[in-house]
């Protein structure tokens, strides 16, 4: 069974909307607004763009998926605050013991189902991910990979804040994707060193040649002072490889299909 149609709505950051049958998901939420700053250690994250809806004006969310909440460009103040209104959040088995409440915690492969309200359900797979390279590992991150139930072949990956590595490469051995979610912008935090600790636009062109003919919708790329790489580079390095064709840009505030 295929994973039925689904629309994303771009919030700014690592924040987007996806909507599938009727069911409401939440991708990391961060709904600061310019200028907030974020020091929890030897390092402070700055945010350099406003989200393009509030979070009041959301309305029902049916589950998050919060790839970490150790950092405050995936989980900030104004973020955490809503995660107590939302059905579920999704997120490591650690964030989840930290946040308690309505968080549950899913190890890499784990598997949970999702009603949805048209009928039917989705399952979400907890995908591994590697925030940064071995030394310098942010983690624990977790992916998602959503697909019709029982399994699909044109699920919906979201990658969560991880370099391309073997264990992304993992997800595109075992499951047919329609549309890959990447956190691109390499973000870099000089306490941590000269490190990459999401995707690079050369990691992205790697994940797109892994998932076949997916379409590629970036996130992450936007709207934080540490993301050293921006749209610019994503589109020159995708046409120097010949794969513009496969980006699919999203729209702030406006919903696409994927």
């Amino acid at each position: 069974m295929s994973t039925p149609n689904a629309a994303l709505t771009y919030i700014g950051g690592a924040t987007a909307l996806i909507e599938i049958g009727g069911l409401r998901l939440l991708t990391d939420p961060t709904f600061d607004p310019e200028g907030s700053a974020f020091s929890p250690g030897p390092y402070t994250l700055t945010r350099t763009t406003t989200p393009a809806l509030t979070a009041d004006r959301l309305g029902p969310i049916d589950a998050v998926i919060l790839s970490h909440d150790h950092h405050y460009d995936n989980l900030d103040n104004a973020g955490r605050a809503l995660l107590a209104s939302a059905g579920k959040v999704f997120t490591t088995e650690a964030a989840a013991g930290r946040l308690g409440g309505n968080a549950v915690g899913l190890a890499p492969w784990q598997e949970v189902t999702l009603p949805l309200p048209a009928g039917g359900s989705i399952t979400l797979t907890a995908t591994p991910c590697r925030h940064g390279p071995p030394q310098a590992d942010r983690g624990p991150v977790i992916g998602a990979l959503l697909q019709g139930d029982p399994a699909s072949t044109d699920g919906i990956y979201i990658s969560g804040d991880t370099v391309w590595y073997e264990g992304v490469a993992e997800v595109a051995r075992r499951a047919r994707v329609r549309t890959a979610i990447l956190f691109l912008g390499a973000a870099t935090v000089g306490a941590v060193g000269p490190f990459p600790l999401t995707f690079t636009a050369e990691g992205a062109v790697e994940a797109a040649r892994a998932f076949g003919d997916a379409a590629i919708v970036p996130l992450h790329f936007e709207g934080w002072a540490h993301f050293t790489e921006s749209r610019a580079e994503v589109d020159t390095t995708f046409a120097a490889a010949g794969l513009s064709s496969r980006l699919r840009w999203p729209i702030l505030g406006r919903a696409i299909p994927i």
